[in-house]
């Protein structure tokens, strides 16, 4: 992946004409393009590291697998969040690991977690380096150093209980070469989240991950069965049962954990038969309210698609502005709509998989819902057009940057009754906001991820950068955004993680007596505090 941004490096850079004409026109870019600067001319720190310390290391893993090379240091900065990408493409990161680990083994991993506790070295587990949050910034807090532990060396499949349905992996296996091994013995993990490309299963393990087809296959946390962490302490290793009622589930306690009790290892996971037919379309709606009625009465009536996404009137008009829709057919197809009354309606996909007469049945009475509420339905092109670019906005983003575009994204989950409100609410923070700093923009949402009683909302929005202020300027948004979710009755985060962006709102989402408890458990597994400091609890390194 670029050390500076998404993806491979051989992806074609780029803004259509079209686009960059609208951004221009609606958003305002920059007078000339602004590139990452080179991967030699990034500032960091020279390592602290002292070197009896790295010799101890070596001898664990081998000389080759203990790095402090200025390249692996950088790739090792920052995830992918925005601040993150502001810092790299400028080349002043605000830290840099002081070595690489790549262990290949769990006793290596029991092994280097003792010397790393003994030695006072921060460890920041480092699975794809996809983190939006600030969740794999490399922090020492109060200690000597801080290494990045590479899982990329432990990413084998390791086992196949077909009659089960459930695979056994290293937690460094990324999703998409899963995905692929699943797909040549006909099964699917059913996990594609928009990182799927990167993401490693550890890390969608450690952060609670929930993919764009979550509606229907479930998010991550109900896909493990089972897991080990290797922690400073000692190993927890959670058996591969369907389902127990021995106490509270540490299942749901390790999941979600950052990377600060300690790191995942293995995991046993759900997987289910590879659906022989999909069938994504279009429906249109005449408003927001609408479509957000609609997709409640799917979720409750259990006639929910795999995949439901609903996005806003602005979204809709950008979205089809960005895709291009000029040519005969893209005038026919306004046309149409301006006809039926839905000219400056919402855009929905919803997305079918499994057997085909499944599919033909739930369709059927998904169809029947929607219609119901006013839904449109306008075929199969948005559908296969979603499908070819559900991957595509990081690289985007990217795009954007270089335009000196801000484009970011941050997303929640609250009760149907406050759906609506929640969405108003959060706009107009974000859109006041923008306009406090001198930069108003444009601030949009979709829904996604449905439950029986309530939903995701995910809100993009893009500005003009403020040039020399644009950290202070994104600081300004999130602050404002968080505290309008929160008081708005929506969790601080839905699929995002928690991260070093979240953790000042940790307590008012679960409360003094929860972050208490989650510091109890860390002190316990963790005792010399060296897991990933800084992220997840606020206020504090342990």
């Amino acid at each position: 992946m670029r050390w500076w941004g998404w993806g491979d490096p051989q992806h074609a850079p780029g803004l259509p004409p079209h686009a960059l004409r609208f951004l221009r026109e609606t958003v305002g870019v920059g007078a000339k393009p602004c590139p990452p600067v080179a991967l030699e001319h990034v500032k960091i720190d020279p390592q602290s590291i002292p070197s009896i310390t790295l010799d101890r290391l070596r001898e664990i893993l081998g000389s080759e697998h203990v790095r402090d090379d200025h390249a692996d240091r950088v790739v090792h900065a920052a995830g992918k969040g925005y601040p993150d990408l502001v810092r790299m493409r400028a080349g002043a990161p605000a830290g840099a690991p002081d070595a690489v680990l790549y262990p290949s083994s769990h006793e290596q991993l029991r092994e280097l977690l003792s010397a790393c506790a003994r030695d006072s070295l921060a460890v920041v587990p480092f699975g794809g380096g996809t983190s939006v949050v600030g969740g794999v910034q490399p922090l020492r807090g109060p200690h000597r150093g801080v290494v990045a532990l590479d899982m990329c060396r432990m990413a084998s499949v390791l086992e196949l209980d077909d009659t089960s349905l459930m695979v056994r992996v290293q937690a460094g296996a990324r999703a998409r070469e899963l995905e692929r091994w699943l797909a040549g013995r006909g099964l699917t993990l059913g996990h594609f989240p928009q990182s799927f490309e990167y993401v490693s299963l550890g890390g969608c393990a450690a952060t609670r991950s929930a993919g764009q087809a979550s509606t229907g296959y479930g998010r991550f946390e109900r896909m493990v069965q089972g897991l080990r962490m290797v922690a400073p302490a000692g190993d927890v290793e959670l058996p591969a049962l369907p389902a127990s009622a021995a106490g509270p589930g540490m299942r749901e306690v390790l999941v979600g954990s950052e990377g600060t009790l300690g790191v995942i290892d293995e995991l046993a996971l759900r997987v289910r038969r590879a659906p022989s037919e999909r069938i994504y379309e279009g429906v249109f709606f005449e408003s927001f309210q609408a479509g957000v009625q609609a997709f409640r009465e799917l979720a409750q009536r259990h006639a929910a698609p795999d995949v439901a996404r609903l996005s806003d009137e602005l979204q809709t008009r950008m979205s089809i502005a960005l895709a291009g829709s000029g040519g005969a057919k893209g005038r026919l197809g306004r046309a149409y709509l301006g006809v039926r009354g839905y000219a400056s309606g919402c855009l929905a996909i919803l997305g079918f998989e499994g057997e085909p007469r499944e599919v033909s049945e739930r369709r059927a009475r998904a169809l029947q819902v929607v219609r119901r509420g006013g839904g449109l339905c306008v075929g199969r092109s948005p559908g296969r057009a979603w499908l070819a670019s559900r991957f595509s906005a990081p690289y985007l983003r990217d795009e954007l940057l270089t335009h000196g575009v801000m484009v970011e994204t941050l997303e929640t989950a609250t009760r149907w009754s406050n759906v609506e409100a929640l969405h108003r609410r959060v706009l107009g923070a974000i859109d006041d906001s923008l306009r406090a700093c001198g930069t108003p923009g444009l601030v949009m949402c979709h829904v996604s991820h449905l439950y029986e009683t309530g939903a995701s909302l995910y809100f993009t929005f893009l500005a003009p950068q403020k040039e020399g202020g644009e950290l202070a300027q994104w600081q300004a948004v999130k602050v404002a955004a968080s505290a309008a979710i929160l008081d708005g009755g929506g969790t601080i985060t839905h699929h995002h993680a928690v991260g070093r962006d979240h953790a000042p709102w940790m307590e008012r989402e679960i409360g003094g007596e929860g972050v208490r408890a989650l510091r109890a458990l860390k002190a316990e597994l963790d005792p010399a505090g060296i897991m990933n400091p800084g992220k997840l609890l606020p206020d504090g390194w342990s």
